[in-house]
């Protein structure tokens, strides 16, 4: 296992490695969307990816979780991606998650956090339902993304969570916010990809939230 000093030095050499991932073109197309970060080398994903798999080979097993927090820690947008990536999905606590998802300040790590971490979680549908039901944006993008995750790999709810996801879908489609919108459709999407019950039911979701849009 990694002592404290090693992991702040592993800190140190990654931050640096961002100088040669950085896209100047990808962090300025995020400043003029709106995506603001106190530090952003503009690193694609692609790249990053590669970063968490090499860095897999060089930390011990036992010292990703400490890694991860560590990195997470930096308000650096590459660091928090990477923390997502490589944050063992067993081992992480509910509240870690909690904290985590209170300091996500981004659709980007959002939608990151769902793809790479949350959707692994053993309690994973359990937070989604709970994200989705928040009046919180960003908490219910997370959580419709990692419903979406879960529905595409075959996971049904049960029939108290058909009629929670349903009733939360219905209201986050007639949300102001677009990425509200889009991660709820997208989620309602492979709902219905999970079979003819699945797709009516989404399919009398969507007829309720175009009769209401008919009567604006």
């Amino acid at each position: 296992m990694m002592t404290p000093m090693n992991i702040d030095e592993k800190i140190k050499d990654i931050k640096r490695s961002f100088r040669l991932m950085m896209d100047g073109q990808v962090a300025q197309s995020m400043r003029e969307k709106g995506v603001d970060y106190h530090l952003n080398w503009g690193a694609t994903l692609l790249r990053l990816r590669e970063k968490a798999d090499d860095l897999r080979h060089e930390v011990p097993e036992d010292s990703l979780y400490e890694l991860a927090i560590a990195l997470w820690k930096e308000n650096v947008r590459e660091c928090k991606i990477l923390a997502t990536m490589l944050m063992p999905a067993d081992v992480i606590l509910p509240e870690v998650v909690d904290i985590w998802m209170e300091q996500t300040e981004t659709v980007e790590i959002a939608e990151q956090a769902a793809m790479n971490l949350y959707q692994y979680l053993p309690y994973a549908p359990m937070k989604a339902y709970e994200w989705i039901a928040s009046d919180k944006d960003l908490y219910q993008i997370c959580g419709f993304h990692v419903l979406s995750r879960l529905f595409m790999n075959g996971q049904e709810p049960n029939e108290r969570g058909i009629s929670e996801y349903l009733d939360q879908a219905h209201a986050a489609l007639g949300s102001s916010n677009l990425s509200v919108r889009k991660a709820a459709l997208n989620s309602l999407n492979h709902f219905a990809g999970l079979g003819l019950v699945y797709e009516r039911l989404a399919d009398s979701v969507m007829r309720l939230v175009n009769a209401q849009v008919n009567k604006c």
